[in-house]
């Protein structure tokens, strides 16, 4: 059984990570399965990609279909209320306070919001993974959820993939690093995105919005490149790696197996 912390970075498109080129990326893809045009769900957008990661089903299941959110019609159990049902300790270190609906109440041993439209998402990226890794050394969770949301953003005010943009995309796999060389190493890291985008938008079908990275990584895996891979598969593959039987409504596959 591993321990794992989810990290996602908003609006972060596969592309843009390979453009960096941090030095990062090269660990990630040696020792990682990974997907570089894995996909996300339509619409895509903030809050119901997130939904969809963490409920295993598509917007038209969960209901959410916009950035408000309105309570499910058929409730299908979302990824931190199967753990903590299995005595698996949750935490939450997130900057837009939308994503409190992700999880139900008493699901969460922890969460802490900094809100990115108070004290800026570049700011907030780098408080909150402070906090992370040494809530996550001092507690030892089985999961931690890291939102980094400065990439999104920077897509909106100056347009994905412009000079702003990906700049916040180099800070938040600064931040990714950090996470990778402090804490202990029987955790996995799964990296992604909730979608990508274009001009100074998303939410589409366009390729440029629904394509997202998505890394599961591990310092003891050689890298794998897989060819299909859904934001769907995330929670079932963090259950598995949890020793936790995935709920049976959802709809993702298992990324290792």
């Amino acid at each position: 059984m591993k321990k794992t912390i989810l990290i996602l970075i908003d609006g972060m498109r596969p592309d843009a990570v390979l453009q960096t080129g941090h030095k990062v990326v090269d660990e990630l893809k040696a020792h990682s399965v990974y997907a570089l045009g894995a996909q996300t769900v339509m619409p895509s957008v903030t809050l119901p990609c997130h939904m969809s990661l963490f409920h295993s089903v598509t917007p038209q299941r969960h209901g959410i279909l916009s950035n408000t959110y309105v309570p499910q019609v058929r409730p299908v159990r979302g990824l931190c209320e199967v753990l903590s049902a299995a005595d698996k300790k949750c935490v939450f270190f997130y900057s837009w306070e939308e994503l409190r609906d992700l999880t139900r109440p008493g699901s969460l041993a922890y969460s802490e919001l900094v809100s990115g439209g108070q004290y800026g998402y570049e700011r907030a990226n780098e408080t909150l993974t402070d906090d992370a890794i040494s809530y996550v050394n001092a507690e030892k969770p089985d999961f931690a959820f890291l939102y980094l949301g400065f990439p999104d953003e920077a897509g909106h005010g100056h347009g994905w993939m412009g000079e702003k943009y990906m700049y916040s995309v180099k800070e938040s796999l600064d931040c990714i690093e950090r996470v990778m060389n402090s804490i202990p190493e029987d955790y996995m890291i799964i990296i992604t995105a909730d979608h990508g985008g274009n001009d100074r938008s998303h939410g589409s079908d366009m390729p440029e919005d629904m394509t997202i990275p998505l890394f599961v990584y591990d310092r003891a895996r050689e890298g794998r490149e897989i060819a299909k891979a859904n934001i769907m598969d995330i929670a079932p593959t963090i259950t598995a790696l949890a020793g936790v039987s995935p709920d049976r409504d959802w709809e993702g596959h298992d990324l290792l197996a």
